[in-house]
């Protein structure tokens, strides 16, 4: 079976105070309905592959752009998938750009790695001065409620905010120092990162009030037994890092936070998506 190529192009604008999408795709990634459940500035938009993940050579791009004054959160309904490699390697890739004033909630559900896939999957974000986001990652290695483990192949990931920020990992399912090690996942198979950017620095008063929010939720018994810390990597970033046995409750600790951060930093209330009840 060909390797399939999926490209989709978003454009969020700001029209008469309300955010409006733009978009073009090739192949089977799509943009659903826009909806605005708290107000029409915040654009909410759900975007799909009905394949449903990848497998060898599959390629998923996603270009997307947030102009002035507009507002967008974009997630998925379900996971995202990297299913076995008999040798291509399957990526899925986001180049985003966000211009002065933009905001971006980049929350796309968690993505699973299975045994024996060769995966990467890459997020670029470029942040105008004034522009600011909150974005995470979320990976689940293997499915070991089904007792796979994710005991071959191999799995990268790359977050970048060009000239401020690089993180750059590969995971190997023959690694056993980085899985089973110490100094690395100490057996845990689930793992995230969320973080809040800015594309000029914080002021301090506010770097401080986000850190603490953060640490707030973090210590709450709903999320003991997992590994967590919460650090300021750059002046314009401020980074949450989890590590726990299952995706879920290491993802509801990033959406507990993602929560405690949009009323902290922008004065926001609660609006989980929809979708992620479905």
């Amino acid at each position: 079976m060909a390797p399939w190529h999926s490209r989709l192009q978003l454009q969020f604008s700001l029209d008469a105070s309300r955010t409006v999408l733009r978009h073009r795709h090739e192949g089977g990634l799509r943009a659903l309905a826009s909806h605005y459940p708290e107000a029409p500035g915040i654009c909410h938009q759900v975007l799909v592959h009905p394949p449903g993940g990848l497998v060898g050579g599959d390629v998923l791009d996603i270009d997307l752009s947030v102009q002035s004054g507009a507002h967008a959160l974009v997630t998925t309904p379900g996971a995202g998938r990297f299913y076995r490699s008999t040798g291509a390697a399957a990526r899925q890739t986001l180049e985003a750009r966000l211009e002065p004033g933009a905001r971006l909630e980049w929350l796309p559900l968690e993505t699973l790695a299975y045994n024996d896939c060769l995966g990467e999957n890459r997020s670029r974000f470029h942040l105008a001065p004034g522009a600011e986001l909150i974005a995470w990652d979320l990976l689940a290695l293997g499915l070991p409620a089904a007792g796979a483990a994710f005991r071959s192949g191999r799995f990268t990931q790359h977050i970048e905010l060009p000239g401020i920020w690089l993180e750059r990992g590969g995971i190997a399912g023959d690694d056993d120092a980085l899985l089973q090690g110490a100094g690395g996942l100490r057996g845990h198979t689930a793992l995230a990162t969320l973080f809040f950017a800015a594309g000029s620095p914080f002021a301090a008063q506010r770097r401080e009030a986000l850190l603490h929010a953060a640490r707030q939720v973090a210590e709450q018994p709903a999320h003991g037994g997992l590994w967590s810390g919460v650090t300021v990597p750059h002046g314009q970033v401020i980074a949450l890092r989890v590590l726990g046995h299952r995706i879920e409750p290491v993802a509801a600790l990033c959406r507990a936070i993602w929560t405690a951060w949009r009323q902290t930093g922008w004065g926001l209330g609660d609006s989980t998506p929809r979708v992620w009840a479905t």
